[in-house]
């Protein structure tokens, strides 16, 4: 006999990576404004703000590890941001997205080492092959650079979910993620602070918006709804976040994908779905509980 796995937790889950998304779509119109290091600094100000004051994180009594574990976490974090806004400026969204979740589908293969997950990234590979031919210019050097940038993005992706599995043992609750946060700010600021002349009372609030959607609302959201629902369906949900970024970008920006960018698209949903979701069922395994920190972008 199975077990159906509540509304609620499934629920939470899709409006979270919708609202994770539809931060993305905010995002890119903040871009052209103040550049990719800006629109990264401001949203790690209010991001950073907001969990220190909800995790009140405590700085002194760490192991030298654990400070290594949230420097590279914080790096890898602020990295992945910056690389990823950096996209915006050359791709649409869902195609960004797209590129950028190979970096955590080859992650879940390498640990995983089957012949099905193996072939599941050929066929991931296949769409993005799909979605880069299917560009307007192909062969631009800009739209080299958005997938070239994507694909930093996607690595950046892979060191910071292996940089969070371990923050969360060393650090309890979301202090962790909220030291980290403070990390990566100090590591994108040399990017954004060059930007400050150009920001606005619009820009700022795009800004407190993007952390609040990007950040802490999914965040919340996914933690809440992890208390019930299983590490394998999770796995799998999460594989729907490129088709969340199409559906925001055509809603805020206006993108239109093609037919073989939609097909490019929805082999690397599906092939994330049977890597991701059979990688997440074997951690649940040993009682332990995806981390919600996996939400990209």
């Amino acid at each position: 006999m199975t077990t159906r796995t509540p509304a609620r937790p499934l629920l939470l889950v899709l409006t979270a990576i919708v609202s994770v998304q539809f931060g993305g779509a905010l995002a890119a119109t903040l871009v052209p404004e103040i550049g990719a290091g800006g629109s990264v600094t401001l949203r790690l100000v209010f991001a950073t703000a907001i969990l220190w004051a909800i995790a009140r994180p405590r700085v002194r009594g760490h192991r030298r590890a654990a400070w290594l574990t949230v420097l590279g976490f914080g790096a890898a974090l602020g990295l992945m941001n910056l690389a990823f806004y950096s996209s915006l400026a050359h791709l649409p969204i869902g195609v960004a997205v797209t590129v950028e979740f190979l970096g955590p589908l080859a992650l879940a293969t390498a640990l995983s080492r089957r012949l099905r997950d193996l072939a599941a990234v050929v066929a991931a590979a296949v769409g993005v092959v799909l979605i880069s031919e299917a560009l307007d210019t192909p062969f631009a050097d800009v739209e080299w650079t958005g997938l070239g940038l994507a694909a930093l993005a996607g690595a950046c992706w892979a060191a910071y979910i292996l940089a969070s599995g371990r923050a969360g043992r060393e650090f309890p609750k979301l202090e962790g993620l909220a030291l980290a946060m403070a990390v990566a700010l100090v590591v994108t600021l040399p990017f954004g602070v060059t930007s400050l002349p150009d920001w606005t009372g619009e820009s700022v609030a795009k800004g407190l918006g993007i952390a609040v959607l990007s950040s802490v609302l999914p965040y919340s959201l996914e933690l809440a709804a992890l208390r019930t629902l299983s590490p394998r369906v999770f796995g799998i949900l999460l594989s729907l976040e490129p088709a969340a970024a199409a559906l925001a970008g055509l809603v805020v920006l206006g993108q239109r994908l093609g037919h073989l960018q939609l097909l490019g698209m929805a082999l690397v949903v599906l092939a994330s779905a049977l890597v991701m979701g059979a990688g997440q069922r074997r951690a649940g395994q040993g009682d332990e509980r995806p981390d919600p920190a996996l939400s990209g972008g």
